[in-house]
């Protein structure tokens, strides 16, 4: 994100442009883009999130920044009805000329391509040799950092599995065990403790299948008709789904109390402090991983956002980095919508002044 905001505010200047960035979080990546985009130039950050399905140091974290570019919008709702909202604005090509509407967080090509980077970093970490394998193991809800591992995989890095972990909400999973991607209603979005997972329709996944299916696009847009019209698409009898183990994937689930018992064990044995998610990401890690085969977990976050779930494992509260020890006592600034397309673009068209 640090890369994307001094490379927009770069090219812009250059252009004499201005962008509006759109973006959709569950809770991470949103106070990652406003932390990178804060005070650039030319730069406006319009960012919805989930009302009340945040910890309070996420929402804080966001909320509290007074810059003038930054905009927070919650919507009553769950993360995908943001996450859909942002692709209809999207959509809407006119309205996206006019008001000059770009994206940031991992719909955004950019940041897929920029993590990529992690996996070649964390590869020459931990081998001696070009000849060996690494397995990765990461948390995933929307499927992006993942995704960038199976690019790095794609360009030959020697990746031998991508073990991913959901959380309750396990979508994902359901589809690499079965073959069947069946979206949840957004009543069935379970909230948990790893609430930046709780994501039932993952956007980069769309990039996965069009690789999957051999990059027939018009195979994609069938099984992404059928997946609007019924909630669901089943490629367990195609020729497709063989295809899964040779891109590398496997992947588990983990559950609340999984994260409490990872948590306190790799505390107890390690001395080091993780956050929900990436308990979720070690715990399915290590039911894949393979003897001499190195594994590499990617941490997704600081314990210090859920502190509750650190105090329930721990019976301590995590570390505050410095400058985020009152953070929650920090006035906040945040508009709450109804999940509404329409209302949402007013609300942009009065901001930015088109």
């Amino acid at each position: 994100m640090q890369l994307l905001g001094n490379l927009f505010e770069y090219a812009l200047a250059r252009r004499g442009e201005e962008l509006n960035i759109l973006g959709a979080t569950s809770g991470d990546t949103g106070s990652s883009a406003e932390y990178a985009m804060r005070g650039k130039r030319g730069v406006r950050v319009f960012m919805l999130s989930p009302h009340g399905r945040m910890s309070a140091f996420q929402r804080a974290q966001m909320y509290s920044l007074a810059d003038p570019n930054i905009f927070n919008i919650a919507i009553r709702g769950v993360f995908d009805d943001c996450q859909d909202i942002v692709k209809a604005v999207s959509a809407d090509h006119a309205f996206k000329a006019r008001h000059r509407i770009g994206t940031v967080n991992s719909i955004n090509w950019a940041r897929v391509a920029a993590q990529v980077v992690y996996y070649f970093k964390g590869y020459f970490a931990v081998t001696r040799a070009d000849t060996e394998t690494v397995s990765f193991a990461v948390p995933s809800g929307n499927f992006g950092n993942i995704y960038a591992g199976h690019v790095a995989r794609e360009m030959g890095l020697p990746i031998r599995r991508l073990i991913l972990a959901t959380n309750e909400n396990d979508v994902l999973d359901e589809f690499f065990r079965t073959g069947r991607y069946r979206v949840r209603r957004a009543a069935e979005v379970v909230p948990t403790s790893s609430p930046s997972m709780d994501i039932s329709k993952a956007s980069n996944f769309e990039r996965y299948v069009y690789d999957l299916v051999g990059r027939d696009p018009a195979v994609v847009r069938g099984l992404w008709a059928e997946l609007d019209a019924r909630g669901v698409f089943d490629l367990a009898a195609t020729p497709y789904f063989a295809n899964v183990p040779q891109t590398g994937f496997v992947s588990g689930t983990s559950t609340h109390a999984d994260r409490l018992a990872t948590i306190r064990r790799i505390y107890r044995d390690h001395g080091v402090m993780i956050d929900p998610h990436t308990a979720d990401g070690v715990k399915v890690g290590l039911e894949h991983r393979e003897p001499d085969i190195p594994l590499v977990c990617l941490e997704t976050a600081l314990p210090a956002k859920f502190a509750e779930t650190i105090r329930e494992a721990l019976g301590r509260d995590p570390e505050r980095p410095p400058g985020c020890e009152n953070l929650e006592s920090l006035p906040q600034r945040c508009e709450v919508m109804d999940a509404d397309v329409e209302a949402v673009k007013r609300y942009i068209a009065a901001r930015t002044g088109r």
